[in-house]
């Protein structure tokens, strides 16, 4: 999967614009990157709901689209990985969706979450795995 024009072409206009607004108010380059970045990833974060809402409607092939272009900047956030995970449920691939249960339970600090997405994973076939 890979990210489309339309999402490379928003990001590469939008964060420049979002930085120097931030930069303008603030004067610390480093600390406006940071809360640029991290604004940037919280709204795309957002995206989620609506890959979920799409795959209801179209389909989960059309919810897993609206993800791809997230892959390379969330792919360290357990959300898009359980939301993958979800949708891959939903489309009847089932050992996908346990790799990506176990990749979400992994990135996640939360011990019931990790406790939820590992019972997921334990459900669809996936080894018991304990948290530590």
């Amino acid at each position: 999967m890979s990210r489309s024009p339309e999402i490379e072409g928003l990001l590469r206009e939008a964060a420049p614009r979002a930085l120097a607004a931030v930069l303008r108010r603030f004067g610390d380059f480093a600390d406006s990157e940071d809360a640029v970045q991290e604004a940037l990833i919280e709204a795309a974060e957002q995206w989620p709901p609506r890959a979920i809402a799409a795959a209801m409607v179209d389909g989960p092939d059309a919810g897993l689209e609206l993800l791809a272009p997230l892959g390379d900047s969330l792919a360290g956030h357990h959300r898009l990985h359980a939301t993958r995970a979800h949708l891959l449920e939903i489309a009847g691939e089932a050992e996908a969706a346990i790799g990506e249960y176990e990749a979400a339970a992994n990135r996640t600090a939360s011990l019931p979450e990790q406790h939820y997405l590992l019972t997921r994973a334990a459900r669809l076939g996936g080894p018991k795995k304990e948290i530590s």
